[in-house]
């Protein structure tokens, strides 16, 4: 494991996203209240930026097929989101999968992300 230094802390608003890249990961950051999260950026389902998608709480929804994941734990709250015959097909052929969150603390008010 490797501690990468992301950004300043207070350049996250409440409520925020943004994507960074560390260690050649492209990482996602969200600030809910006083904390600080971070996870891959790419949904699991089909690569969707979950920056450009919707916070809501811990909760992230992939802009592509609404998938929801809760970045405390990187659990599946929702697997995609549709109706159909081809939404059928993939929810078949792409099972659930956990978006990665890692771990994060802030040094002299750095966020430091452990990869």
């Amino acid at each position: 494991m490797k501690n990468v230094s992301v950004g300043k802390a207070d350049h996250l608003a409440d409520g925020a996203m943004s994507e960074v890249t560390a260690n050649g990961h492209e990482i996602l950051l969200a600030r809910v209240g006083d904390r600080i999260y971070a996870a891959d950026s790419r949904c699991p389902h089909m690569g969707g930026r979950l920056a450009q998608g919707r916070l809501e709480g811990t909760v992230v929804t992939c802009p592509r097929h609404g998938s929801r994941f809760d970045l405390a734990d990187g659990n599946v709250v929702r697997w995609l989101q549709g109706s159909g015959l081809l939404y059928r097909v993939e929810a078949a052929l792409k099972s659930p999968r956990p978006l990665q969150v890692y771990n994060i603390k802030i040094e002299q008010g750095e966020i430091v992300v452990e990869i």
